[in-house]
């Protein structure tokens, strides 16, 4: 109790008063951007700098529009975690309102305008995010990582590292619908091989077979967890010698195939084993239907302006295993002169969610790629504006009540992906997005020189064995699949 008061009364000593702050008629400068974003009650503070010439201390107040405020004072907004979870469950489908003040080196206080967070009354209950970080330095190296965030807190857990895992290329994490009890991902490179775990169980397959150019990759689980589709490709790089644009990624062949994880069995079709270059699959909500991109034969990376890929879908029979005897074509690439692909449906079966790009089928690496959205009801798109940049957004996934997206964005400097969160409502209206909070958020996205790749929500903490995966890689025992017949 004394250490307490103790505390208390340090605090309140080191505080500076601003009742004499000059007003200042514009809003503050900060970093990230979180003025006028929508959050959801429960989400990690969203601790920002004042970006202002000279300052060296800011003073920060919140109130919420129902009930409870917070102070703050400092050498950047920082926000207590508890105090800050209570005042946005407060807030749930109201606002916080935010009054900034900053101590410049010459000792001047200087109050700006006032604005707004808006607390949504969409929940955001989903544990976290998963995501590769990775150096954008186009190579195996600089200790690759999947890890996963506690979307609540700033705790960050890593899954498997190159540090582990030397010399290895592991992407394509993916769950379930959210759910990491079934999880798949895909080590390439010697050693190499396809992972499918169910409820910690780690089973290790080979893929690549006589009838397939090679192994899985750009997984995506059926609803029900039975079966998971994969793209079939080889990924490559070619590079650029001006300045405007640094690389250009491309796949020189794709087909889809989905795997039987209960029985070990590759279900194909020769509808999705063409000439052409499929890609990026996804099962819609009800299973029924796998969504994914083709794009014509081509000689690249000479042809790399004729990538044009379109938006299709087949049918996938569960019971049977098989899928349908026709393609359609949702989207036309080369008829629009438009590339559109990593179509992912939201689990409510309402929205159909892609990127668009003047070509290319690995959007990331295009400036131009734009998210866009289709109503499933009426099949109308429109390109979310909310959320597009002059500079490549990407790689989007969708929290388990579909009332959330995240995505990869390189808004910022044209260099660095960074995870944007975003909420939609049942109209299709998305909000501003909101960058995925950090302590010291300045310092921590300007020293660390990591992309965040592939981000996607998990309903719970991930249960995975680093030490049991790298047993069985180096064990280099894999089970082999086979054709259905």
């Amino acid at each position: 109790m004394i250490v307490a008061v103790v505390a208390a009364f340090c605090l309140a000593a080191c505080t500076e008063s601003v009742d004499n702050a000059e007003k200042v008629d514009r809003l503050p400068q900060i970093y990230p951007d979180y003025i006028g974003v929508t959050i959801p009650a429960g989400i990690a503070p969203l601790d920002f700098n004042v970006e202002e010439q000279g300052t060296v201390k800011v003073d920060v107040t919140i109130r919420g529009s129902h009930s409870g405020e917070l102070h703050t004072q400092g050498e950047w907004a920082e926000f207590d975690i508890k105090e800050w979870y209570d005042l946005t469950m407060d807030n749930a489908g109201g606002k916080l309102t935010v009054d900034v003040c900053a101590k410049d080196d010459e000792g001047k206080w200087r109050k700006y305008r006032s604005f707004d967070i808006h607390v949504s009354p969409f929940p955001l209950e989903d544990f976290g995010l998963t995501y590769r970080r990775i150096q954008p330095g186009y190579e195996v190296g600089g200790n690759i990582g999947i890890y996963q965030r506690d979307i609540h807190s700033f705790d960050e857990f890593p899954l498997m590292t190159e540090t582990a895992l030397p010399g290895r290329c592991f992407n394509c994490h993916t769950a379930n619908r959210t759910d990491p009890q079934q999880l798949t991902l895909q080590v390439r490179g010697e050693g190499g091989g396809t992972l499918v775990q169910k409820k910690g169980a780690q089973v290790w397959f080979d893929t690549k077979t006589d009838s397939t150019k090679a192994a899985g990759s750009y997984a995506y689980w059926h609803p029900k967890g039975r079966y998971c589709a994969y793209a079939v490709n080889a990924v490559h790089q070619s590079f650029f010698v001006n300045k405007d644009r640094n690389l250009e990624v491309y796949h020189d062949f794709g087909d889809i195939m989905v795997l039987d994880t209960s029985k070990g069995e590759l279900v194909l079709s020769p509808l999705l084993r063409t000439e052409d270059t499929e890609i990026f699959p996804a099962f819609s909500a009800d299973g029924k239907t796998i969504y994914y991109s083709t794009s014509p034969k081509c000689n690249v990376p000479a042809e790399y302006k004729k990538v044009k890929c379109s938006l299709c879908a087949i049918d996938f029979d569960e019971e049977k295993g098989t899928f349908g005897n026709k393609v359609d074509t949702l989207l036309n690439g080369p008829a629009t002169d438009k590339s559109y692909v990593l179509a992912r449906p939201s689990y409510d079966g309402r929205w159909l969610m892609y990127c668009t790009a003047d070509r290319c089928n690995f959007p990331v690496s295009q400036k131009e790629s734009d998210l866009w959205l289709m109503d499933l009801r009426t099949m109308e798109t429109r390109p979310i504006k909310e959320v597009n940049t002059p500079e490549s957004e990407s790689f989007h996934n969708w929290s388990s009540n579909s009332r959330w997206f995240v995505y990869s964005s390189k808004g910022e400097d044209g260099m660095y992906s960074r995870a944007y969160i975003a909420s939609i409502d049942t109209a299709g209206n998305v909000t501003k997005p909101f960058l995925l909070p950090q302590r010291n958020p300045r310092k921590f996205y300007r020293d660390m020189f990591d992309s965040y790749n592939c981000p996607d929500f998990t309903k719970v903490k991930v249960d995975f064995d680093i030490r049991v995966a790298r047993e069985e890689i180096q064990s280099g025992k894999r089970k082999k699949v086979k054709i259905k017949k």
